[in-house]
């Protein structure tokens, strides 16, 4: 035999043992052998008789557990075996919880103590009950725009999706009594961190590990938080090769905009929020990685996430509310859906690794080289026009289509080319200020109103 999880040797007793059986309980049980050497060897215990006694009776008044405790009998010396159960609900030693992890009693403290608590009490940390705040406090903006989402993906009955905020949330299993969830305030209240500490996505663009070059933070609600970031990795932080099948435009980004996506919904959706860090984005030159203060469902390994498996959300209220928005699916298919888009776009496979602080997404870029339609462009093509359009840049492609359209009609709003172009209200306020700094548009009349004007090229 050797000592593992559920094992536990000692020589002889000693009260500060106690703190071992209150960890089993608090785990998923396990033995304790009392009388036995760290080489598994049988030493004795002269005192067995008696602490097969006292042992229950003193686990049972500071623990509040029963134990079994068994005398046993090898090569003419006695020793105890205590067979501790788990229990369903917590287990403390004078106010102190312990926990068993792998071969180590570690007491939980903080947020993981938060965190222990509440799964034994079968909850988790985004349903909980908050205070002041009121259904009339949440986003009318998040709300409606829940609505125009869960329609589309008719994954609710379209009579759940009329009347009042409040009547939403309830529908939405987002109220406790007469308190809101954590999960409503992350996915319709304005602006989160006033309640809830590092909730909001950090990008940034880094040549190497030490040297930032630029980066961006993304606050509000989570919704558009997912939205914003999607915005700025497509058009800031990366650039699509342009090709042309014929006299259709190809635009190929680096990482498929479906992998990005699903892997943003997943950061957002299984991050541990107690933790009080953000979701960081880091985009390199020939990769993104996606980093969440999360954590693997109890006993799992990346090996079990890779595989098909079912769906153990981090956060199931939050999930619930991604799923009926058509966001997310509900059997624990993100991670398969990453790895077809990236090999689908014939990408390198994501890689996927976790440790004590979160779980880290990396999604390589394909390699540097021309889609073969420009390989096959005509040789007596002397302004090389086919090798300069595969260098033209998504942020180019975008403000070219917003320029074009603002010739047709300068009254044409924000939420107009949003909806025209395929990109948030926001990513095209982005993009507007781009053009009016360089000097190709400028607003004229009222800041909410007015027009634009697209400036004459003198050349």
């Amino acid at each position: 035999m050797k000592e593992h999880q559920n094992m536990e040797w000692k020589e002889s007793w000693h009260d500060e043992y106690l703190k071992w059986i209150c960890g089993f309980a608090n785990a998923k049980g396990g033995r304790l052998v009392i009388g036995m050497g760290d080489d598994g060897s049988v030493v004795g215990l002269p005192n067995a008789r008696k602490l097969l006694e006292d042992l229950p009776n003193k686990i049972r008044d500071l623990l509040g557990i029963m134990v079994a405790v068994n005398l046993k009998t090898s090569g003419g010396r006695d020793y105890l075996e205590l067979d501790v159960e788990a229990y369903p609900a917590p287990v403390s030693l004078r106010g102190r919880y312990y926990f068993r992890s792998g071969s180590t009693k570690q007491e939980l403290k903080g947020a993981a103590l938060d965190k222990f608590l509440l799964q034994k009490q079968g909850r988790h940390w985004d349903g909980v009950p908050v205070p002041f705040l009121k259904a009339e406090d949440l986003s009318k903006e998040a709300l409606d725009g829940f609505r125009l989402r869960a329609a589309e993906s008719k994954r609710m009955e379209a009579a759940d999706l009329v009347g009042s905020g409040e009547l939403l949330v309830e529908r939405l299993k987002l109220q406790e009594g007469d308190y809101l969830k954590k999960a409503a305030i992350l996915l319709f209240y304005p602006d989160p961190e006033k309640f809830v500490t590092g909730a909001f996505l950090k990008i940034g663009f880094f040549r190497t590990d030490s040297d930032l070059r630029f980066q961006d933070e993304v606050h509000g609600d989570l919704f558009s938080q997912v939205g914003k970031a999607l915005d700025f990795l497509l058009t800031k932080y990366t650039e699509a090769t342009i090709s042309y099948r014929g006299a259709q435009r190809v635009e190929r980004y680096p990482v498929p905009a479906e992998a990005l996506r699903e892997a943003l919904h997943n950061a957002v959706v299984h991050k541990d929020y107690s933790s009080g860090a953000p979701v960081q984005i880091r985009v390199y030159t020939d990769k993104i990685t996606i980093w969440n203060p999360g954590g693997l469902p109890v006993d799992w390994s990346i090996d079990q996430l890779l595989e098909k498996h079912a769906s153990h959300p981090f956060n199931p209220d939050i999930a619930n509310v991604f799923f009926r928005a058509g966001m997310i699916e509900a059997w624990g298919r993100g991670i398969e859906m990453i790895m077809d888009s990236c090999q689908a776009a014939g990408l390198p496979r994501p890689k996927i690794r976790g440790d004590a602080g979160g779980i880290c997404v990396e999604l390589p870029f394909a390699p540097a080289e021309l889609p073969a339609e420009v390989e096959c462009a005509p040789v007596n093509d002397p302004k090389g026009s086919a090798l300069e359009a595969t260098q033209e840049t998504t942020q180019e492609t975008t403000q070219e289509k917003i320029v074009a359209i603002l010739k047709e009609n300068p009254e044409t709003t924000r939420n107009e080319l949003a909806s025209r172009i395929g990109i948030t209200p926001d990513g095209i306020k982005y993009h507007l200020t781009k053009l009016r700094v360089a000097g190709l548009i400028r607003h004229v009349g009222p800041t909410k109103a007015g027009r634009w004007e697209v400036m004459e090229d003198d050349g």
